[in-house]
């Protein structure tokens, strides 16, 4: 069966084994090695048909843990469907920063565009003391969310909200978030397996900066004095998201680099100069 899956895979996936194994594993319901220490056990005729079809979808460049249902993230397995984005190894970047962050100035942290609440529950699983909220515009994304939080017992407060719509405190020590950043017009949307996540979570207009801009511009609204900003983004937008922090008056801005050495999240912190002349008592001194 192994074999088959492999032939049929070959030239749809750079690792047609692995994916095999994987799935074959999943439809047994067992781990990778019962398939090493029993080559020759026989396969139930359902779970050979569910294996197939698993199979043909994953040769249509469907991700692995959208046909598994799961994805191990912070060394703990999430939940994820296609409402949510699968979590990206790279994306431990921004939680550890932000864990980090916390150890040394405790506060509440609000992750803007949770999906599965991977983010918002490691930073809670960390941190269990600290408030931690989440929001996304998806409600069946927060599904999902409340389902992995539950699932790790960590407490998440989720609320559907567009980025901070429905958001009222304003005494975040950390804004976190992995928001859209990729280029309406960038091919790599139609091929490789993004095609089959969902489009709103990946896409951006102004270049991928759309949402990164607004998470900047309004983030001083909602952060204590000392507050951060933490901020995803592609590897060639660094510098822009930089820039866009020092225009809103952030100070201590810096972009850290991800196992590659690429630009991958970018922090300030929110100046108190500037966030008091966001209030209207105080644009004309300002």
């Amino acid at each position: 069966m192994l074999s088959d899956a492999r032939t049929i895979l070959a030239g749809s996936t750079d690792s047609p084994r692995l994916d095999a194994e994987l799935l074959l594993a999943h439809c047994l319901k067992k781990n990778r090695t019962t398939l090493f220490t029993w080559p020759d056990a026989s396969v139930a005729d359902d779970i050979a048909e569910n294996f197939l079809a698993l199979i043909a979808e994953r040769k249509k460049e469907v991700p692995i843990a959208y046909l598994t249902g799961s994805k191990e993230f912070w060394s703990l397995d999430f939940h994820v469907t296609k409402d949510t984005l699968i979590p990206r190894p790279d994306t431990e970047l921004l939680v550890q920063l932000a864990v980090d962050a916390l150890t040394d100035t405790p506060g509440p942290v609000l992750d803007l565009g949770t999906g599965s609440g991977a983010i918002a529950i490691c930073i809670a699983k960390e941190h269990p003391s600290i408030r931690v909220d989440a929001v996304d515009n998806s409600a069946k994304a927060l599904s999902v969310a409340s389902h992995n939080a539950k699932k790790h017992g960590e407490q998440v407060n989720f609320l559907v909200s567009d980025w901070y719509q429905n958001v009222s405190a304003s005494d975040y020590q950390i804004i976190v978030s992995n928001p859209p950043y990729i280029d309406a017009e960038d091919d790599h949307l139609q091929r490789g397996g993004l095609q089959h996540e969902p489009i709103a979570a990946l896409r951006a207009a102004k270049n991928g900066m759309a949402a990164i801009k607004h998470i900047i511009e309004h983030a001083s609204a909602h952060c204590r004095h000392d507050g951060q900003v933490m901020i995803e983004h592609g590897n060639d937008q660094g510098e822009t998201t930089r820039r866009l922090m020092h225009k809103q008056g952030f100070t201590n801005v810096h972009t850290h680099q991800d196992i590659e050495d690429r630009d991958r999240v970018t922090i300030g912190k929110v100046s108190q100069l500037f966030r008091q002349c966001k209030s209207p008592e105080s644009q004309k001194i300002c």
